[in-house]
């Protein structure tokens, strides 16, 4: 065979490998892969959050993972009480439940999907001015109590919202009193 066409054979070859290599689905995830990720975005940290609501939005990165992330947000509990935006919080800790749950590890993580749902509904009240900071400050604490108590932000009672909207109303008069 003329040495040219030994070259091209190959690199003809070396193409084709390259190729099957990059096509061969990679190996499986293994239950110590998942559940190192599912910790890495469970944590009560802002970078946990941040790196959680990342794959939230680009989700084909982790296809292999079959994370779960269904939810009902903030079960019966309104979404976003007072204008307050505790959905994505409320999303977190969903899938932080149903993912432990489904590998078998729930109990050894509630405490800390809970206390990693308080600090994220703490790191929403950040954003609002000082004047209503307080009354979500005392929502975010009533859901937490819920959550760590029953399991679900289903067991706010509608008195706990109307206590902050009364805290809220409160306060924002008394600014305006002042201003």
């Amino acid at each position: 065979m003329p040495r040219r066409l030994a070259t091209l054979f190959a690199s003809g070859a070396l193409a084709l490998l390259a190729t099957l290599a990059i096509a061969s689905p990679a190996a499986a995830v293994t239950p110590a892969e998942k559940l190192s990720v599912l910790s890495s975005w469970t944590q009560t940290s802002s970078s946990s959050y941040n790196a959680w609501n990342s794959a939230r939005v680009n989700r084909a990165p982790w296809a292999e993972y079959n994370f779960n992330w269904s939810t009902d947000y903030c079960s019966s509990s309104p979404d976003n009480p007072l204008g307050f935006t505790f959905n994505l919080g409320c999303y977190r800790h969903d899938f932080g439940y149903r993912n432990y749950k489904a590998v078998g590890q729930f109990p050894a993580n509630k405490s800390r999907l809970d206390s990693a749902f308080y600090e994220d509904l703490k790191r929403v009240c950040t954003r609002y001015n000082a004047v209503v900071r307080p009354a979500c400050y005392s929502l975010a604490w009533t859901y937490y109590q819920a959550v760590s108590v029953f399991g679900s932000v289903a067991a706010v009672q509608q008195a706990d919202i109307d206590r902050a909207a009364k805290m809220k109303a409160k306060a924002e008069a008394a600014a305006a009193a002042r201003a």
